[in-house]
């Protein structure tokens, strides 16, 4: 039975983990540069604290960049305006910064420093191909991530394996040119010898700690999806529009033809996991398609991902995704539909089904 106090202790409990194991990691650069334990600590503390500062000061200059919005002047989109402004109320959240992408494909995301410098950005491909209920349920799942804050944490955090990832390329890369195994002659190959040893040391340590903060910010991702899942449809209270928004916006994001973008993480859906989802499926069309007339329809492509999402391989795979699979998101939402239909569903029960 979860709670939104559940979701606050894994944010706190992953960007220590996170923090802790990469402070690791720099302290263990240190002392192989051996630099003394002393200035290791200090510059593990302090480089991981500069990290994340830096991380915190530009993400949202890089998700701007990265996505190429346009902030809706008042009056631009009038419908959007009043719908953000009406959950935003309801919310209790102040009203976000709006933005439109220009983007085919249907998606949403949210990022910021604060719930009052949020923006909510839209894709021009999701107001075109979701009806308003629909677009209603997405809108509710954003502000639900702002009502959280989970989205200032992962931008702090998504900084994490990928700076550990490029150390650990640098440091592979450099380790073997330079002679990992010692092959030099005399002083000098004795001492590039040594050299290349010790970075592809480090290159390994750092690809370790890359997977493991990789995990940890995958896990959040995924968990803080459901929670905005959730809260969407206590906001809406009609879990069915998100329901049937996440299946059009999966299918739409699988036939994409342009690659996923960057801060995957923070969209509704990820363009990578979507197309991975339905191109297992469509890999199985003729068992999936029931009434054989040659195309998936909502319900079909409802129940194939059902099937899909118990595999072993898929929840395997699942581990490295930064949302959980669209069926298991539809199934708490349709659980959350059966207990409103009881008329017992109440705000402190909004998570009850995470």
């Amino acid at each position: 039975m979860a709670s939104l106090s559940q979701l606050k202790w894994a944010m706190a409990t992953s960007i220590f983990l996170a923090a802790f194991i990469f402070g690791l990691l720099v302290f263990a650069i240190v002392f192989f540069l051996q630099l003394g334990v002393f200035a290791g600590l200090v510059v593990a503390v302090g480089g991981t604290a500069l990290f994340i500062l830096f991380e915190y000061a530009i993400g949202p200059f890089m998700v701007k960049a990265s996505t190429k919005l346009h902030y809706l002047k008042p009056g631009e989109n009038p419908w959007l305006e009043k719908t953000v402004k009406e959950l935003a109320d309801k919310s209790g959240l102040p009203m976000p910064k709006l933005a439109v992408v220009p983007n085919n494909t249907p998606n949403a995301f949210t990022f910021g420093r604060s719930q009052s410098s949020a923006t909510l950005a839209v894709h021009d491909g999701l107001l075109r191909s979701l009806k308003e209920d629909e677009i209603k349920g997405v809108i509710a799942h954003e502000l639900g991530h702002i009502k959280h804050k989970d989205y200032i944490v992962m931008t702090v955090l998504s900084a994490l394996p990928l700076i550990a990832y490029l150390i650990a390329e640098v440091a592979l890369i450099t380790g073997a040119f330079s002679g990992g195994g010692g092959g030099g002659s005399g002083r000098g190959g004795k001492n590039q010898g040594n050299s290349g040893a010790i970075l592809i040391i480090i290159g390994i340590i750092s690809f370790i700690v890359y997977i493991l903060t990789f995990l940890i910010v995958m896990r959040l991702s995924r968990l803080r999806e459901h929670f905005a899942d959730s809260y969407s449809a206590y906001v809406t209270g009609s879990p069915r529009e998100l329901e049937s928004a996440l299946a059009k916006i999966t299918y739409g994001l699988s036939i994409s033809p342009k690659p996923p973008e960057g801060a995957r993480a923070f969209y509704i859906a990820d363009p990578a996991t979507a197309k991975q989802e339905v191109k297992e499926i469509m890999d199985k069309k003729d068992q999936y398609d029931l009434d054989k007339d040659g195309v998936l329809d909502e319900r079909e492509l409802e129940l194939a991902m059902e099937r899909e999402s118990k595999s072993t391989w898929h929840q395997i795979n699942s581990l490295f995704s930064t949302h959980p699979p669209t069926f298991k998101r539809i199934l708490l939402l349709r659980e959350i539909e059966q207990e409103m239909d009881t008329g017992k569903y109440t705000s402190d029960k909004m998570y009850t089904h995470v």
